[in-house]
């Protein structure tokens, strides 16, 4: 059952060194607030899995958190490269780290085998990509009914699952709307997980199209305000894209960087501690 905590609560239980941690959320519903806490608290060696790493990995990786990346595209969206990413890839700066690309629908048939308890998943995709020749974990596999030449994919089953929905009730039971993307399969696939939302409220009002994760699938709860944040949360805050545009400089610059990280990410107080 969802107990409710902090933010600072639910890391220090939840996400340990040498974890595999899946921070998920598609253009909004970004668990931004989740990742600065991790960062905060000094966690390292962490396998970082998330289709769409984009800025928040980009500061985690920078600072130091990660020893392997496990996705499927990287960028800041509608600006360009992640200059952290990069440093540590070509330079081993700050650790070296170590990369496990797929393609989309591959990390998302992974996490779906993995909410299913499944071993593994099969697709179609991957033909015509030199990626099954870069990636240990993307196979060949013969259907036995019609012999067709088709891939398998390891199903992901994170030591943590985080994402970032609108409310939840203070019973444990969490609403999200909007793009959904995968949050629903990375609580199911984790072994523990988080759910950051903007509000504990008495009483989850319907919504049409919403998603609600009952409180029995989730290992914790944090109530954090605009905890998504430069990415937007539908109904509560538009996404800042100047944010996104600003990062390029700071993420381009060692020195820059660390400046940031310590003002704005270490040496920040939240409401959630």
């Amino acid at each position: 059952m969802a107990r409710i905590l902090s933010l600072r609560e639910a890391v220090a239980e939840l996400v340990h060194d040498g974890d595999t941690v899946a921070l998920e959320g598609f253009t909004h519903l970004i668990p931004v607030a989740a990742g600065h806490e991790i960062i905060r608290q000094h966690r390292k060696d962490l396998t970082l899995i998330r289709m769409t790493p984009d800025i928040v990995y980009d500061q985690m990786i920078g600072a130091g958190c990660a020893r392997k990346l496990v996705f499927s595209w990287g960028g800041n969206p509608g600006v360009g490269s992640l200059h952290r990413f990069r440093d540590a890839i070509q330079n081993s700066w700050p650790v070296p780290l170590e990369i496990e690309e797929h393609s989309h629908a591959g990390m998302a048939n992974r996490y779906a085998a993995g909410a299913s308890g499944l071993p593994f998943a099969v697709l179609r995709g991957y033909t015509g990509t030199d990626l099954p020749g870069q990636t240990d974990t993307i196979k060949p596999i013969e259907c036995p009914f019609t012999g067709e030449r088709l891939t398998a994919v390891p199903a992901v089953n994170p030591d943590v699952g985080i994402i970032h929905a609108q409310r939840a009730d203070k019973a444990g039971n969490v609403q999200m709307w909007g793009i959904t993307g995968v949050q629903k399969e990375t609580v199911l696939a984790s072994k523990r997980s988080l759910v950051t939302v903007e509000e504990v409220v008495e009483e989850l009002t319907p919504v049409p199209g919403a998603v609600v994760l009952p409180q029995w699938v989730v290992t914790a709860v944090a109530e954090v305000p605009r905890g998504a944040h430069p990415s937007y949360a539908q109904g509560y805050y538009e996404r800042d894209n100047e944010y996104y545009q600003e990062w390029d400089p700071i993420g381009r610059d060692r020195e820059r960087f660390e400046q940031w990280l310590t003002t704005e990410v270490r040496g920040a107080e939240r409401s959630a501690r």
